[in-house]
């Protein structure tokens, strides 16, 4: 379909399409009105042509994203990033139960390439979780894709918070990705570079696969260069340097978005960003997802994040205010480099970076935090020739949009000066030209007019119209004037415009060649970027290290282990910030020693709250945060994986007890002796028998086998019998209570106080009747649940009684029969014998 849109509202209208899942493709004339009239096309139509596209991942340009528009500044735009993932697959030959995966993923406007090889399964677990951690835009796939991965694209592509934010799929010619044609294609995308060919072919295969495709893809888009930044290629995650967490973990934990209505509000990155840039906000999501295993590199930021909340950097509030009212940097930079910025957005980007220069050349650099030295003397060194850029630009002629002007020492382009010296010329002409007419209208002070941005134009009185020769043109008229050019002015004039509008392409070759010279500096603009949003990021974690309890946590190397003194769930501890107290709770697990917490209680106890607090807390400690407690020691957690809620996924096939084994499986199959497992009520999907095998058994594998560190939470008794098994690395725990039993033969339904603090020891019950209470379902309904609990209780403890005594009697000697017996008579359940 095809649309006129107004040019001054062209970028909303994209905008808007575009998120509704279209590709837009901008036409525009490409012939000027007087170099047409010059032209061989003087009687033909203008000529039009696809000027731009634009996807969802590829929407960057002076005609879609203004710097500082405030329509295009929302949440979505610019706190996430417009990744574009292309991911091919290969079925394994010894296993048709798993394939290999490869992808690659860009974000044109920032710059960022991150690449992955993997094996996966046929619940394509690895490959959600990928795919969770980017939020892509965007998702290219062979054409050749099997029904089943196509399928899972395709719902992962119709699922969606709001209208807008649905993922645009695009099937690739499956030839494409075919290995030869993959190395002939990056062959000649690299053919002017071996080196970076060479670091190119050297990755994995599918990955060589994936990156052909994208090259191809970026070009109709103009971005294709943004692939030749080798050095900018990133792994998706290495295990060795990173913290394993899977989407069912990112989702649960709520680390970047909450459960409820997936924004932000009430997240882990919602607690901590207080970020004052937009690529610091980008790059607090990406430490939040990817927490570090190096403790080096943890403590060289809980080394800066101490020293900046002791506030030793002179000049570091005025540094902020600066960081506060920058753009886009990232983004605008690579605006620049893809040759698609405007002169305001150019001159912006330089002008900021040119100011932050000086002012942290101002600031007194410590010596006590290392990433702190390295980050406030790098970026004066990355950003030292952005001096001479912003002296290059006019910055008057940059906000008028005047490019014609925009170089301040025109010397330097040549073509632009002589083709102003031609204008000069033909002004100077025309300029003479009216003494000529003077003495022909008899009128020595007559001047050229200008009227509807027709210049040169000769203005005569109606009543003087005889004496107008007859070659001149009518040009206008009114009532009482008319306005004529001379057949001198005619040639001249036309002459000029064409000079001009020649200078207009001349000076847009020269802009883009000064582009290019700019873009010579990009990777070192970019990493003084980068550094800038470091310390945006360790800033944030100052401020927030600086709000209540607070402490500086321990990291060691050492097998894994947990101790915490007085924690605090961060996000709740945020909502009921200065409202509500919450109650503090300790922890101790030790891969030596107790590695197990089997947790029982009430619901609506604080179980839950309780096991995402331990695992958020581990997440603070190891991206380099201080956290919510009076003291906490963390040995470093390789992975955390969780087993919560319950949801199907209809798109899938998948029945909620499906989703909820194959989560179980997925953890059994990965976790290690440094993991983290949070495990609430697995086996709750099916019939109660059922149910407890399962979890005793996982139980039982995580305590053997694996010995990872363990947060159980059950509401079934025998699992509670762990700790009579493994004393040592098993304990029991439940979140404390108070039961008004004052209630005569109500007794299901006595009202239940919560304390949430945890205590040693199993709860004996769980008090689902008083949480029916409090959702306010009809007392009649609760008052026949409650005798069927009781009656449901009475029969199971005659059960067991019953077993207890026939197994005394099997058991009894002689001696003992007569006092099984009198045990039986002062039974009130004796007559059931």
């Amino acid at each position: 379909m095809t649309a006129s849109i107004p040019v001054h509202r062209l970028f909303v209208h994209v905008r808007r399409i575009v998120a509704a899942g279209y590709k837009v493709g901008i036409v525009k004339q490409t012939e000027t009105l007087h170099l047409k009239a010059a032209g061989n096309n003087k009687s033909g139509p203008f000529n039009r042509q696809l000027s731009a596209l634009y996807t969802k991942s590829t929407l960057i340009g002076e005609d879609v994203d203004p710097l500082y528009d405030s329509e295009t500044n929302c949440e979505t735009s610019w706190q996430s990033n417009h990744y574009l993932l292309c991911v091919c697959g290969q079925q394994e030959i010894e296993s048709s139960a798993s394939c290999q995966l490869g992808l690659v993923c860009v974000d044109p406007s920032t710059g960022e390439i991150l690449y992955d090889e993997f094996t996966n399964s046929t619940a394509y677990s690895e490959l959600e979780t990928r795919i969770a951690h980017l939020q892509p835009v965007e998702i290219l796939i062979p054409s050749d894709t099997s029904q089943h991965l196509m399928a899972i694209f395709q719902g992962i592509a119709a699922l969606r918070k709001t209208d807008d934010d649905k993922i645009r799929l695009e099937i690739i010619d499956s030839d494409v990705f075919v290995p030869t044609n993959a190395v002939t294609t990056l062959t000649q995308f690299y053919s002017n570079d071996q080196s970076k060919l060479k670091d190119v072919l050297n990755l994995p295969k599918l990955v060589i696969n994936c990156l052909a495709a994208l090259s191809i893809y970026l070009k109709s888009f103009h971005l294709e260069r943004v692939l030749t930044f080798t050095s900018n290629f990133c792994r998706f995650s290495q295990r060795s340097t990173h913290m394993y967490i899977n989407k069912k973990s990112l989702l649960s934990l709520e680390i970047v978005s909450n459960s409820c209505d997936a924004t932000e509000k009430g997240s882990l990155y919602w607690v901590l960003n207080h970020t004052c840039t937009k690529f610091g906000a980008r790059l607090l999501r990406k430490w939040l997802a990817q927490p570090l295993l190096v403790v080096g590199e943890i403590q060289a930021r809980l080394d800066a994040v101490q020293e900046l909340m002791n506030g030793n950097l002179d000049g570091l509030k005025s540094m902020r205010q600066i960081m506060s009212k920058l753009p886009d940097l990232e983004r605008g930079l690579c605006s620049i480099f893809h040759r698609k910025c405007s002169l305001t957005e150019f001159c912006i980007v330089t002008s900021a970076l040119e100011k932050l220069r000086k002012e942290i050349c101002c600031i007194f650099v410590p010596t006590t935090s290392s990433l702190l030295q390295t980050l406030l003397t790098g970026i004066p060194e990355y950003l030292e020739s952005i001096t001479w850029f912003c002296s290059q630009i006019n910055e008057a002629a940059a906000r008028e949009n005047d490019k014609c002007n925009i170089f301040v020492d025109m010397s330097k382009f040549p073509v632009i000066s002589d083709r102003q010296t031609e204008i000069r010329k033909v002004e100077i002409l025309i300029q003479s030209h009216l003494e000529e007419i003077q003495l022909i209208l008899k009128q020595p002070v007559l001047k050229y007019v200008t009227v509807m941005q027709t210049e040169f134009l000769i203005e005569v009185k109606n009543s003087q119209f005889e004496a107008v020769p007859s070659s001149w043109t009518l040009i206008s008229s009114t009532k009482t004037v008319s306005r004529f050019h001379t057949p001198y002015l005619v040639k001249h004039y036309r002459k000029l415009n064409e000079l001009r509008e020649q200078l207009l392409l001349d000076v847009n070759v020269s802009w883009q060649e000064f582009l290019d010279q700019f873009s010579t500096q990009f990777t070192r603009y970019q990493r003084a970027v980068t550094a800038l949003a470091t310390l945006d990021c360790l800033m944030s974690l100052a401020k927030i290290a600086n709000h209540g309890s607070f402490c500086r946590p321990k990291v060691d190397d050492d097998s894994a282990h947990i101790n915490i003194q007085q924690g605090r769930h961060p996000i709740i501890n945020a909502l009921n910030y200065g409202q509500e107290q919450f109650v503090p709770n300790n922890t101790n697990l030790n891969a030596n020693n107790q590695r197990v917490m089997v947790i029982t209680g009430p619901n609506m106890g604080g179980k839950s709250s309780y096991i995402r607090q331990v695992a958020l807390i581990s997440i603070m400690a190891q991206i380099g945060s201080f956290v919510p407690a009076q003291s906490a020691s963390l040995g470093v957690i390789d992975a955390i994986y969780t087993r919560m809620g319950a949801s199907d996924e209809i798109f899938q096939g998948r029945s909620t007890f499906m989703v909820e084994l194959q989560e179980t499986e997925e953890i059994l199959t990965q976790a290690t002796d440094k993991s983290l497992v949070v495990l609430d009520e697995l086996g709750r999907g099916t019939s109660t028998y059922d149910g407890v095998a399962i979890a005793h058994a996982t139980l039982e594998h995580f305590i053997q086998r694996c010995q990872c560190l363990v947060l159980f939470v059950t509401h079934f008794p025998l699992m509670s019998e762990f700790h009579q098994i493994y004393t040592s690395q098993v304990r029991n725990f439940h979140m404390a209570f108070l039961v008004n039993e004052d209630r005569g033969d109500m007794s299901r339904l006595e009202p239940v106080t919560f304390l949430y603090h945890l205590s040693e020891g199993a709860a004996k019950e769980s008090y689902g009747l008083n949480v029916a209470r409090l959702a306010e379902i009809s007392a009649s309904i609760l008052n026949t649940a409650s005798k069927k609990s009781c009656e449901l209780e009475k029969r199971i403890t005659e059960r067991v009684w019953r077993h207890h005594v026939f197994a005394s009697l099997y058991r009894a000697t002689n001696e003992d029969v007569n006092e099984v017996l009198r045990m039986c008579k002062q039974s009130s359940q004796v007559s059931h014998i």
